[in-house]
């Protein structure tokens, strides 16, 4: 069975985006320090993922930190301050901590105690689930002006002994501003959102250590399950498949074919996952935006740096269509299409 998660038609109002931002951390990982903290090649590492570095966060700062310039950038763009915002919507799953939330202590830190503000936790699909929460609120909530944040600091659950899985990652943070429209002239118009989970094969990645299933206990020894555990190949197969699948989807809601995206803007996992993906729908490789190499996955985070990105290189330029799509743990998935 297969469900709507479209915002209902109830809703009339156009939700447009009004301001994009990101950011990532100074300190860059490159392939040829990973060769001397573990088992790995530039080559192996290159050939296998794409990746030729990576941003990590430096010693003691957290999410909330990493956010807070990809947000001011994006109110900047908007034309808001702080204190226009009414809800504070952050996809994570690497909070500061696991009380109080990243986005009341982010809230905090802006100056913007007052508002709602909550967490969504799709692991690399959140992005995408938190924008469509801020499009429920701005559908609601006459004049809410409504800040979405993804953000990851996902070296802070990496096992650097896994050199499967350490190679892969790095932190940042994207955030972008909604709003109901103001007039024909509005860019970023959101026309559509889908999203499903398959929790059948949840067990394909996963951090379960710390949850209330594998509780943590004092005096405890943090073991491999409290870092990203992940099954390359069947995640591969899923995340190939169900991107293909739901992309498809959102285009036939909105009457639309591939023909008429301008840009193409998947998760940044890894690039043979992108390249495949790219193959199986059909997209040229020149339409198909990519940033891995730079980045690494910075899970939730991901298609919120690689849009603000594309957007900031003028890739994406007024009158473009750009299809998103998102593919993380659970396993989750979605696609967005915004009309620039």
């Amino acid at each position: 069975m297969t469900h709507n998660s479209r915002v209902p038609a109830s809703c009339s109002m156009d939700i447009v985006i009004r301001g994009l931002g990101f950011n990532v951390p100074s300190r860059v990982l490159t392939n040829a320090e990973l060769e001397i903290m573990v088992e790995t090649s530039d080559e192996w590492i290159l050939t296998r993922t794409g990746i030729r570095e990576r941003h990590i966060i430096a010693e003691g700062e957290a999410s909330s930190d990493l956010a807070i310039p990809a947000v001011e950038h994006a109110l900047k763009e908007a034309g808001f301050t702080a204190k226009d915002v009414t809800h504070v919507v952050v996809a994570t799953f690497t909070p500061d901590f696991v009380c109080p939330n990243c986005a009341t202590t982010l809230a905090n830190k802006m100056g913007m105690n007052g508002v709602m503000a909550i967490d969504v936790n799709a692991a690399c699909s959140g992005y995408l689930n938190a924008m469509q929460v801020g499009r429920g609120l701005v559908c609601l909530v006459e004049n809410a002006v409504v800040l979405v944040v993804a953000v990851d600091a996902l070296t802070s659950r990496t096992n650097w002994e896994d050199r499967t899985t350490c190679v892969l990652f790095g932190d940042g943070a994207g955030a972008a501003v909604l709003t109901r429209t103001t007039g024909a002239d509005d860019e970023g118009l959101i026309l559509d959102m889908e999203f499903r989970c398959d929790g059948n094969v949840g067990d394909h990645l996963t951090v379960i250590g710390g949850g209330s299933r594998h509780p943590y206990r004092a005096g405890d020894v943090v073991g491999p399950e409290y870092f990203v555990q992940m099954n390359g190949r069947e995640v591969f197969k899923h995340a190939v498949r169900n991107m293909d699948a739901i992309c498809s989807k959102v285009l036939s809601n909105c009457g639309k074919t591939l023909d008429d995206v301008d840009i193409f803007i998947p998760h940044q996992a890894n690039l043979r996952i992108i390249e495949a993906l790219g193959d199986r729908m059909g997209v040229p490789r020149e339409k198909v935006f990519v940033n891995v190499d730079r980045y690494g996955n910075t899970s939730a985070a991901s298609v919120a740096i690689a849009l603000a990105e594309a957007r900031q290189l003028g890739r994406i330029k007024r009158g473009d269509l750009a299809l998103l799509t998102t593919f993380g743990g659970g396993l989750t998935w979605g696609a967005g299409l915004v009309q620039f």
